[in-house]
This record gives structure tokens, C-alpha cells and sequence, in this order.
């Protein structure tokens, strides 16, 4: 999910958005983004019905460091 939130239009992306690459539902989905968010990983804003959620500098920071190790160990 953070490499989805990290890959779209300006690196913040609404549950919508995660929903329509995955096949999970919403409450799925915006679980997993809240824990992220409670484990710094990502922020979030609040924008009507939606919450769009952007990746942290320590989740990106965290992203880069596994793409690294995998890259290295493939």
C-alpha cells in the first residue's frame, strides 16, 4: 500500500484509490492506511468524505531501504 500511495498522482492517494488497485474493500483498506498512519509510515488529511493519505519521510525513507534490499537481492 505505501509503494501504491508513493506511485500515484503526487504521492498522495485517497482510500479510493488504493481500493481500485486492490482487491479489498473499503474498511480493508482504510484499516491498513490508519495503522500505517498510527505507525508514522504515512500522514493523513481529511477532505470531505475522504481521507487522502501521503507518505511520511520515515515511510519513504522505509520504502526506498526495502526497494534497495530487494533489488540487491534479486
Amino acid at each position: 500500500m505505501l509503494s501504491l500511495v508513493l506511485a500515484h498522482a503526487e504521492g498522495e492517494a485517497c482510500v479510493c484509490d488504493i481500493t481500485a488497485a486492490l482487491d479489498l474493500g473499503d474498511l480493508a483498506v482504510s484499516h491498513h492506511l490508519n495503522v500505517m498512519d498510527e505507525a508514522g509510515l504515512l500522514t493523513s488529511e481529511v477532505r470531505g468524505a475522504w481521507v487522502y493519505y501521503r507518505a511520511s519521510p520515515e515511510g519513504a525513507a522505509l520504502y526506498a531501504l526495502l526497494t534497495r534490499v530487494h533489488a540487491t537481492a534479486s
